[in-house]
């Protein structure tokens, strides 16, 4: 008996309780916890590292800098250790998109339809598109409630201690980790995951296509990021002075991006993926309901 009716209620054995479709989110809890878990310790992990770094590493960093300063030594290194530590948070969760296709694409979707166990569950008063959606909508929810902690708590460890931080506003995992954009990535790795299971309807294929073409999105526009705003240009009589905080762009032409593009640019990258997300998922709706009507 597949997974999905595991459990039923006394009047209607092997029907979840509160009825197949009502039941239908605690079944993918139960069936997918595994893996859930996982991305739930991920996160915790990630988050407590930034507190640890923020309210433990810091002061202890400023000790061994002035130690190190009053040695003559080089201190580098502390910089390094700390700022390194908070970047590596960030490109975790930054490249976790991957994880969520290959999961949506080759455990959620792909296995399911694979196994049967989908078409199994179509028999018990569950539509193709209740089904659908109750699967992506229980893993939709925690990667917006996770990747909206992760943001929060990013941007605050991020700018606690900028005197020992290294990493700026431009590279690609910051970028995207102080702002939704991560979780739009999450969002949209679900989508095109679910489209890959449903085309295709195995599990290995579906994921290995559905992580190449969330490769494809990614690297596109982290190559066209710069263009996604209107860059900067000094007035020719007055020059600027660039600081460390401006996106040069070009040949140094006085093209820039000061810091005040960020926003802009970051809302319109997470439009474009959240764009992508929404034909993805809807993609993925209409390929069921044309395979199965």
């Amino acid at each position: 008996m597949s997974a999905f009716a595991v459990k039923g209620t006394a009047e209607t054995p092997g029907v979840p309780p509160g009825g197949p479709v009502k039941g239908l989110p605690w079944t993918v809890l139960r069936l997918h916890r595994a893996a859930l878990v996982v991305w739930g310790a991920f996160l915790l992990a990630a988050v407590g590292m930034l507190v640890w770094e923020v309210e433990i590493t810091a002061d202890s960093v400023r000790d061994r800098i002035a130690a190190c300063g009053r040695t003559g030594g080089l201190c580098l290194q502390n910089l390094t250790d700390y700022s390194g530590t908070i970047g590596w948070a960030s490109t975790l969760v930054y490249y976790s998109f991957f994880a969520v296709a290959a999961f949506a694409a080759g455990a959620l979707i792909g296995r399911a339809l694979e196994n049967g166990t989908a078409q199994l569950v179509w028999t018990q008063s569950v539509s193709p598109t209740r089904w659908l959606a109750a699967t992506l909508a229980v893993p939709a929810v925690l990667l917006v409630a996770g990747g909206t902690v992760f943001v929060f708590v990013f941007r605050w460890a991020w700018a606690a201690n900028r005197d020992l931080m290294g990493d700026d506003w431009t590279f690609n995992d910051v970028f995207a980790a102080r702002g939704p954009a991560v979780v739009a990535y999450g969002l949209c790795g679900l989508g095109v995951g679910a489209l890959a299971g449903v085309v295709l309807r195995r599990s290995l294929p579906a994921l290995g296509v559905a992580c190449g073409v969330m490769y494809l999105v990614n690297h596109n526009l982290e190559k066209h990021r710069e263009d996604l705003w209107p860059p900067a240009t000094p007035a020719p009589t007055k020059g600027v002075e660039m600081s460390s905080d401006v996106w040069q762009i070009g040949d140094g032409t006085g093209r820039f991006h000061p810091q005040s593009h960020y926003w802009p640019m970051h809302l319109v990258e997470t439009g474009i993926v959240l764009g992508v997300a929404v034909l993805a998922t809807g993609a993925a709706f209409w390929v069921l309901r044309r395979r199965t009507g």
